[in-house]
């Protein structure tokens, strides 16, 4: 889950909160502290110890990580095996992230101590809990991606418009410095598209030509594809590729800044946080303000 300050919500089900946490691509984590406290709210740590002591748990624990950790500890996973379901065997989330460098669970120390698990375990601990308390759960967390998924098709879609414009005041900006006087289409063209390859280059390191040679089967082109992300850091190197434009700077000097300003504002920019900005926004997003 990375040391990243991670996009945290809350879903309900039967009247319990629980945390959940934004995983990205891999999944988010749901807080198997917060689920317990369905069956038992004063000793939820005792809830998971027990349905951990299952074998069949184990297998399906094991099970996911080989499929989803390439440093998953195979040998202390067997040797845990064997010793489930034995009446004194004991197993603690602690003890099983530590002794086989699991990723699907991950233990919190502290005064707010939690356990969070990945959704795909989470929704197997759910059903061990109780089959009512995973549909409301689970149909909980659908509405509320539902509205996540809605939220960032609309802000994708407001920095793609707003490209688009900035893009005719980057074009005009060629014309009017770059562009000879009296040539053809195909060379006007040419320029155009070498100046469009010099942002693609600053930002998704490779042209528009290269990407399709990759991609033969995409619909769309490279701006297509972007993330929230880029498709911000775009608008803004347009805007300065326009200004070193009518300054006169060489090609290759602003090929350089504009590599160089890419990469100093992706990383300062997270999709978390636009994630995070999005939700504040409520039903009307706007990356403007």
């Amino acid at each position: 889950m990375g040391s990243k300050k991670q996009h945290t919500y809350k879903v309900q089900a039967e009247g319990v909160d629980i945390e959940v946490r934004y995983g990205g691509l891999k999944g988010d984590y749901f807080s198997l502290t917060d689920m317990a406290r369905y069956r038992n709210a004063e000793n939820a740590g005792f809830v998971i110890q027990n349905w951990m002591r299952n074998r069949n748990v184990i297998r399906f624990l094991g099970l996911w990580e080989r499929l989803n950790n390439p440093n998953f500890n195979y040998l202390e996973f067997e040797a845990i095996e064997k010793e489930a379901g034995v009446n004194s065997f004991v197993l603690t989330p602690k003890r099983w992230t530590e002794s086989t460098q699991a990723i699907g669970i991950v233990t919190k120390a502290g005064r707010y101590a939690n356990t969070l698990a990945h959704q795909d375990i989470a929704m197997e601990f759910a059903s061990w809990l109780s089959p009512e308390f995973k549909l409301y759960l689970f149909t909980d967390y659908k509405r509320l991606k539902t509205e996540e998924n809605s939220r960032l098709s609309l802000g994708w879609n407001l920095n793609r418009e707003l490209s688009k414009i900035n893009y005719r005041i980057h074009t005009d900006s060629i014309k009017e410095n770059l562009m000879p006087k009296d040539i053809s289409r195909t060379a006007q063209s040419y320029i155009y598209a070498t100046e469009a390859d010099v942002l693609n280059v600053a930002l998704f390191g490779q042209t528009a030509k290269m990407w399709r040679d990759n991609h033969p089967d995409a619909d769309g082109n490279i701006r297509d594809y972007a993330t929230l992300s880029q498709l911000i850091v775009l608008v803004n190197l347009e805007s300065m590729n326009s200004e070193l434009i009518k300054l006169g700077i060489s090609r290759a000097e602003r090929a350089i800044r504009l590599n160089a300003m890419a990469i100093y504002q992706m990383n300062k920019l997270s999709e978390d946080d636009i994630n995070n900005r999005l939700s504040c926004l409520g039903n009307t997003p706007s990356l403007l303000s």
